[in-house]
């Protein structure tokens, strides 16, 4: 993550499907916060919890409206059963009109 100036990574298995993704957060909350090494921990360990996706032709509506309902700041883009990238809360900023982005931020941002 620090080499690659990531927050989150994605967990895929060899048949290239997504199992999972890391964050940052899952690391501090899942391994610090209680005192485990992270060196010690896999990466299955700590991205535990349920895989939210997007496919590759969904609107970018669709895309919000998920971040929004799991409250995630980022979401992976599947083409059928592969990866094919990942739509951050920063990209959605970069394209969609300024009510719509602090609509997410807003969503995804609240305390529980």
């Amino acid at each position: 993550m620090v080499e690659l100036g990531v927050g989150a990574l994605p967990i895929c298995g060899p048949d290239e499907r997504l199992k999972g993704m890391l964050t940052d957060r899952d690391i501090v909350v899942k391994a610090v916060a209680q005192g485990k090494d992270p060196a010690q921990c896999t990466a299955g360990e700590l991205a535990q919890g349920e895989i939210v996706t997007v496919k590759v032709d969904d609107s970018a509506e669709h895309v919000m409206s998920v971040m929004s309902e799991h409250r995630i700041r980022r979401v992976p883009v599947i083409d059928g059963h592969v990866l094919v990238g990942i739509i951050a809360q920063a990209d959605v900023a970069r394209v969609m009109p300024d009510p719509q982005v602090g609509d997410l931020v807003g969503t995804v941002s609240e305390e529980s």
